[in-house]
């Protein structure tokens, strides 16, 4: 599988797990809530932050061999990406 591939499968993933806590009933992908408040949506897409967090690194040990490390910049930009991601889901559940 190409790198190319990977980046693109990643990204694509990365926008599915940041909409999830929006168009999920469920409780952190596992449980039935009837009714799942705000705090608890945020809270479940910050731990998705780093579970897709966790996977960028194991994709990048992996295709390059070490993991480069990362001042605090990077992660702020980061889980502003993730939140630009989650704007779908956010706007499909309280908005429409």
């Amino acid at each position: 599988m190409s790198l190319l591939v990977l980046q693109w499968g990643f990204l694509g993933l990365a926008l599915v797990l940041a909409n999830l806590p929006w168009l999920s009933q469920r409780c952190f992908l596992i449980l039935q809530c009837e009714h799942k408040s705000a705090w608890l949506r945020l809270l479940e897409w910050f731990v998705l932050y780093f579970i897709v967090g966790g996977l960028a690194l194991l994709l990048e040990q992996r295709a390059m061999g070490i993991i480069h490390p990362q001042d605090w910049e990077f992660y702020a930009v980061t889980l502003a990406l993730f939140l630009v991601f989650a704007f779908p889901g956010f706007i499909y559940r309280h908005v429409r």
